[in-house]
Protein backbone atom coordinates (compact mmCIF):
# COMPACT_ATOMS: atom_id res chain seq x y z
CA UNK A 1 0.00 0.00 0.00
CA UNK A 2 2.82 1.91 0.58
CA UNK A 3 6.76 1.95 -0.88
CA UNK A 4 9.52 4.36 -0.10
CA UNK A 5 12.29 3.97 -2.34
CA UNK A 6 15.74 5.58 -1.19
CA UNK A 7 13.87 8.62 -0.49
CA UNK A 8 16.26 11.50 0.27
CA UNK A 9 14.44 14.90 1.28
CA UNK A 10 16.79 18.03 2.36
CA UNK A 11 15.72 21.59 3.65
CA UNK A 12 18.04 24.62 2.77
CA UNK A 13 21.16 22.22 3.09
CA UNK A 14 19.87 19.94 6.04
CA UNK A 15 18.49 16.25 5.37
CA UNK A 16 15.55 15.46 7.20
CA UNK A 17 15.02 11.95 5.45
CA UNK A 18 18.19 10.14 4.48
CA UNK A 19 18.12 7.07 1.71
CA UNK A 20 14.51 5.82 3.21
CA UNK A 21 13.05 2.57 2.05
CA UNK A 22 10.18 0.84 3.84
CA UNK A 23 7.16 -0.56 2.64
CA UNK A 24 3.68 -1.26 3.99
CA UNK A 25 1.90 -4.31 3.10
CA UNK A 26 -2.06 -4.30 2.65
CA UNK A 27 -3.72 -5.29 5.77
CA UNK A 28 -1.67 -4.65 7.91
CA UNK A 29 -1.08 -1.57 10.70
CA UNK A 30 2.07 -0.25 10.32
CA UNK A 31 3.85 2.00 13.27
CA UNK A 32 6.11 4.54 12.23
CA UNK A 33 8.69 4.94 15.25
CA UNK A 34 11.35 7.66 16.33
CA UNK A 35 12.16 10.77 18.28
CA UNK A 36 10.95 14.30 17.59
CA UNK A 37 13.28 15.46 14.50
CA UNK A 38 13.90 11.52 13.83
CA UNK A 39 12.04 12.62 9.84
CA UNK A 40 8.46 11.07 10.77
CA UNK A 41 6.40 13.49 10.20
CA UNK A 42 8.43 14.49 6.91
CA UNK A 43 8.20 10.93 5.83
CA UNK A 44 4.60 11.16 6.05
CA UNK A 45 4.17 14.83 4.40
CA UNK A 46 5.85 13.08 1.26
CA UNK A 47 3.32 10.16 1.18
CA UNK A 48 0.51 12.43 1.29
CA UNK A 49 1.74 15.03 -1.44
CA UNK A 50 2.30 17.71 0.72
CA UNK A 51 6.28 17.56 0.74
CA UNK A 52 8.28 16.93 -2.22
CA UNK A 53 11.03 14.76 -2.08
CA UNK A 54 14.74 15.78 -3.37
CA UNK A 55 15.47 12.35 -4.64
CA UNK A 56 13.95 9.00 -4.47
CA UNK A 57 10.15 6.98 -4.82
CA UNK A 58 7.37 7.52 -3.20
CA UNK A 59 4.34 5.32 -4.16
CA UNK A 60 0.93 4.88 -2.53
CA UNK A 61 -1.52 2.40 -3.66
CA UNK A 62 0.39 1.60 -6.18
CA UNK A 63 1.38 5.15 -8.01
CA UNK A 64 4.05 7.30 -7.79
CA UNK A 65 3.14 10.51 -5.48
CA UNK A 66 4.81 13.00 -7.77
CA UNK A 67 3.81 11.70 -11.03
CA UNK A 68 -0.27 10.54 -10.33
CA UNK A 69 -0.83 12.43 -7.20
CA UNK A 70 -4.81 12.42 -7.53
CA UNK A 71 -4.79 8.77 -8.18
CA UNK A 72 -2.00 7.61 -5.20
CA UNK A 73 -4.42 9.93 -3.17
CA UNK A 74 -7.99 9.08 -4.09
CA UNK A 75 -7.93 6.05 -2.19
CA UNK A 76 -6.31 7.37 1.46
CA UNK A 77 -7.74 9.04 4.53
CA UNK A 78 -5.26 11.04 6.58
CA UNK A 79 -4.83 12.76 10.13
CA UNK A 80 -1.80 14.86 9.40
CA UNK A 81 -0.43 16.81 12.03
CA UNK A 82 -3.07 19.60 13.93
CA UNK A 83 -6.58 18.89 12.38
CA UNK A 84 -8.44 22.52 12.05
CA UNK A 85 -11.87 22.86 12.25
CA UNK A 86 -14.45 25.67 12.46
CA UNK A 87 -15.24 26.15 16.05
CA UNK A 88 -18.51 28.09 15.76
CA UNK A 89 -19.91 25.59 13.20
CA UNK A 90 -20.88 22.08 14.64
CA UNK A 91 -19.23 18.97 13.86
CA UNK A 92 -22.12 17.58 11.00
CA UNK A 93 -21.32 20.58 9.26
CA UNK A 94 -18.04 20.66 9.33
CA UNK A 95 -18.06 17.06 7.79
CA UNK A 96 -20.32 18.66 5.69
CA UNK A 97 -17.82 21.55 4.50
CA UNK A 98 -14.47 19.76 4.78
CA UNK A 99 -16.06 16.74 2.49
CA UNK A 100 -16.15 19.30 -0.53
CA UNK A 101 -12.62 19.92 -0.41
CA UNK A 102 -12.46 16.32 -1.96
CA UNK A 103 -16.11 15.03 -3.24
CA UNK A 104 -19.68 15.62 -2.75
CA UNK A 105 -20.46 12.93 0.49
CA UNK A 106 -23.67 12.07 1.04
CA UNK A 107 -25.92 12.18 4.71
CA UNK A 108 -25.75 8.88 5.08
CA UNK A 109 -22.16 8.38 4.72
CA UNK A 110 -21.51 11.56 7.55
CA UNK A 111 -24.43 9.53 9.73
CA UNK A 112 -22.07 6.35 9.13
CA UNK A 113 -18.49 7.73 10.34
CA UNK A 114 -19.98 9.67 13.04
CA UNK A 115 -21.17 6.44 14.29
CA UNK A 116 -18.05 4.65 13.37
CA UNK A 117 -16.24 7.12 15.78
CA UNK A 118 -18.67 7.40 18.95
CA UNK A 119 -20.03 11.21 18.14
CA UNK A 120 -23.45 9.95 17.44
CA UNK A 121 -25.40 12.96 19.96
CA UNK A 122 -23.20 15.64 20.09
CA UNK A 123 -22.74 15.80 15.97
CA UNK A 124 -24.70 18.67 15.89
CA UNK A 125 -22.58 20.12 19.21
CA UNK A 126 -20.67 23.43 17.93
CA UNK A 127 -16.93 22.17 17.79
CA UNK A 128 -15.99 24.29 20.25
CA UNK A 129 -18.04 22.35 22.98
CA UNK A 130 -15.95 19.26 22.20
CA UNK A 131 -13.09 18.35 24.51
CA UNK A 132 -9.73 17.23 23.30
CA UNK A 133 -11.25 13.63 22.88
CA UNK A 134 -13.76 14.63 20.95
CA UNK A 135 -11.61 16.98 18.62
CA UNK A 136 -9.30 13.53 17.32
CA UNK A 137 -12.49 11.51 17.17
CA UNK A 138 -14.06 14.05 14.62
CA UNK A 139 -10.66 14.19 12.86
CA UNK A 140 -10.69 10.82 12.09
CA UNK A 141 -14.31 11.31 10.86
CA UNK A 142 -12.98 13.26 8.47
CA UNK A 143 -10.39 10.76 7.36
CA UNK A 144 -12.95 8.40 7.17
CA UNK A 145 -15.42 10.11 5.05
CA UNK A 146 -13.95 9.12 1.42
CA UNK A 147 -14.24 5.30 1.97
CA UNK A 148 -10.40 4.84 2.18
CA UNK A 149 -8.30 1.64 1.79
CA UNK A 150 -5.43 3.10 3.64
CA UNK A 151 -5.55 5.07 6.87
CA UNK A 152 -2.39 7.17 7.52
CA UNK A 153 -2.50 8.66 11.12
CA UNK A 154 0.11 10.89 12.45
CA UNK A 155 0.02 10.59 16.20
CA UNK A 156 -3.73 10.23 16.57
CA UNK A 157 -3.52 9.70 20.19
CA UNK A 158 -1.60 12.80 20.97
CA UNK A 159 -2.62 15.07 24.10
CA UNK A 160 -5.57 12.16 24.87
CA UNK A 161 -6.01 11.03 28.63
CA UNK A 162 -5.93 7.36 29.25
CA UNK A 163 -9.39 6.95 28.69
CA UNK A 164 -9.14 8.48 25.23
CA UNK A 165 -6.07 6.96 24.20
CA UNK A 166 -8.24 3.43 25.38
CA UNK A 167 -11.05 4.88 22.75
CA UNK A 168 -8.98 5.65 19.88
CA UNK A 169 -6.79 2.41 20.55
CA UNK A 170 -10.64 0.44 20.38
CA UNK A 171 -11.02 2.31 17.26
CA UNK A 172 -8.52 1.85 14.99
CA UNK A 173 -8.41 -1.65 15.70
CA UNK A 174 -12.27 -2.10 15.01
CA UNK A 175 -11.63 0.26 11.79
CA UNK A 176 -8.89 -2.35 10.60
CA UNK A 177 -10.80 -5.80 11.83
CA UNK A 178 -14.34 -4.47 10.32
CA UNK A 179 -13.24 -2.29 7.66
CA UNK A 180 -10.17 -4.36 6.70
CA UNK A 181 -8.59 -1.40 6.61
CA UNK A 182 -4.38 -0.49 6.19
CA UNK A 183 -3.08 1.73 8.50
CA UNK A 184 0.05 3.40 9.40
CA UNK A 185 0.47 5.71 12.00
CA UNK A 186 2.81 7.06 13.62
CA UNK A 187 3.48 7.88 17.76
CA UNK A 188 5.23 8.36 20.79
CA UNK A 189 3.16 5.91 22.70
CA UNK A 190 5.42 2.32 21.97
CA UNK A 191 2.68 0.82 24.75
CA UNK A 192 0.00 1.49 21.98
CA UNK A 193 2.33 0.53 19.21
CA UNK A 194 2.97 -2.71 21.21
CA UNK A 195 -1.03 -3.36 21.08
CA UNK A 196 -2.10 -1.93 17.63
CA UNK A 197 0.88 -2.61 15.57
CA UNK A 198 1.65 -6.06 13.42
CA UNK A 199 5.13 -4.18 11.80
CA UNK A 200 7.03 -1.14 12.47
CA UNK A 201 10.01 0.71 11.46
CA UNK A 202 12.21 2.89 13.53
CA UNK A 203 13.98 6.35 12.36
CA UNK A 204 16.66 7.55 13.45
CA UNK A 205 17.96 11.25 12.28
CA UNK A 206 16.26 10.36 8.94
CA UNK A 207 17.18 7.51 8.62
CA UNK A 208 15.76 4.20 8.88
CA UNK A 209 17.57 2.23 11.30
CA UNK A 210 15.08 -1.15 12.23
CA UNK A 211 12.11 -2.69 10.40
CA UNK A 212 10.43 -5.72 11.25
CA UNK A 213 7.28 -7.72 12.37
CA UNK A 214 6.04 -6.79 15.94
CA UNK A 215 5.89 -10.64 16.97
CA UNK A 216 9.57 -11.02 15.95
CA UNK A 217 10.90 -8.05 18.45
CA UNK A 218 8.95 -9.55 21.36
CA UNK A 219 10.03 -12.74 20.45
CA UNK A 220 13.58 -11.82 20.44
CA UNK A 221 15.75 -13.38 23.19
CA UNK A 222 15.35 -10.93 26.08
CA UNK A 223 16.32 -10.43 29.87
CA UNK A 224 16.11 -14.07 32.24
CA UNK A 225 14.48 -12.87 35.67
CA UNK A 226 16.44 -14.71 38.49
CA UNK A 227 15.47 -15.07 42.21
CA UNK A 228 17.53 -16.41 44.17
CA UNK A 229 18.67 -15.54 48.38
CA UNK A 230 22.39 -14.27 46.79
CA UNK A 231 22.07 -13.24 43.35
CA UNK A 232 25.50 -11.64 43.15
CA UNK A 233 27.47 -14.44 44.44
CA UNK A 234 25.10 -16.67 41.85
CA UNK A 235 26.00 -14.11 38.80
CA UNK A 236 29.55 -14.78 39.54
CA UNK A 237 29.45 -17.87 39.30
CA UNK A 238 26.91 -18.06 36.27
CA UNK A 239 29.39 -15.43 34.49
CA UNK A 240 32.31 -17.37 34.97
CA UNK A 241 30.92 -20.08 33.43
CA UNK A 242 30.86 -18.38 30.38
CA UNK A 243 26.77 -19.15 30.83
CA UNK A 244 25.50 -15.26 31.09
CA UNK A 245 27.16 -12.41 30.05
CA UNK A 246 25.21 -9.23 32.14
CA UNK A 247 23.54 -8.61 34.48
CA UNK A 248 20.96 -5.92 35.66
CA UNK A 249 19.18 -4.61 38.71
CA UNK A 250 20.30 -7.55 41.09
CA UNK A 251 17.68 -9.64 39.12
CA UNK A 252 17.99 -9.88 35.99
CA UNK A 253 20.41 -11.84 33.77
CA UNK A 254 21.51 -12.11 30.22
CA UNK A 255 22.09 -15.37 28.77
CA UNK A 256 25.62 -16.14 26.66
CA UNK A 257 24.62 -17.40 22.96
CA UNK A 258 23.35 -21.25 22.81
CA UNK A 259 22.86 -20.94 27.15
CA UNK A 260 19.47 -21.94 27.90
CA UNK A 261 17.33 -21.49 31.66
CA UNK A 262 17.45 -24.83 32.43
CA UNK A 263 21.65 -24.73 32.13
CA UNK A 264 21.22 -21.76 34.71
CA UNK A 265 19.14 -23.59 37.26
CA UNK A 266 21.46 -26.41 36.88
CA UNK A 267 24.47 -24.86 37.68
CA UNK A 268 23.02 -23.11 40.57
CA UNK A 269 21.22 -26.02 42.30
CA UNK A 270 24.52 -27.91 41.46
CA UNK A 271 26.52 -25.39 44.16
CA UNK A 272 24.28 -25.47 46.76
CA UNK A 273 22.43 -21.92 45.71
CA UNK A 274 18.95 -22.11 46.05
CA UNK A 275 16.22 -20.87 43.08
CA UNK A 276 13.47 -19.56 44.16
CA UNK A 277 12.20 -18.91 40.09
CA UNK A 278 13.85 -18.13 37.04
CA UNK A 279 11.58 -17.04 33.87
CA UNK A 280 12.21 -15.23 30.54
CA UNK A 281 11.19 -11.96 30.46
CA UNK A 282 9.51 -10.99 26.88
CA UNK A 283 11.09 -7.88 25.32
CA UNK A 284 8.69 -5.30 24.88
CA UNK A 285 8.29 -2.71 21.72
CA UNK A 286 9.79 -0.18 24.55
CA UNK A 287 12.66 -2.82 25.50
CA UNK A 288 13.59 -2.92 21.70
CA UNK A 289 12.84 0.57 20.63
CA UNK A 290 15.30 2.15 23.91
CA UNK A 291 18.35 0.00 23.36
CA UNK A 292 17.89 0.72 19.32
CA UNK A 293 18.39 4.68 19.65
CA UNK A 294 20.33 4.71 22.22
CA UNK A 295 23.24 6.69 21.84
CA UNK A 296 26.84 5.36 22.32
CA UNK A 297 28.57 5.38 25.48
CA UNK A 298 30.98 8.84 26.31
CA UNK A 299 34.31 8.15 26.03
CA UNK A 300 36.45 8.07 29.13
CA UNK A 301 37.54 11.18 30.43
CA UNK A 302 35.15 13.56 28.41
Amino acid sequence: MIELQHVVKKFAGRTAVDDLSFAVPRGTIFGLLGHNGAGKSTAIGMMLGQVWPTSGVVKVCGFDVQSHRRAALQPVGAIFETPVFYDYLSGWRNLEILSTYTAPTSRTRIAEVIDWVGLTGREQSKVSTYSHGMRSRLALAQALLPKPELLILDEPSDGLDPEGIHEMRQTILRLHRDLGLTILLSSHLLHEVEQLCTRIAVLQQGRKVFEGNVADVKGARGKVALKTDDFVRAAELLRARGLITATAEDRFVTLAEGRTTAEIAQALVATGLPVAGLWQQEQTVEDFYLNLIKPPSSAAGK
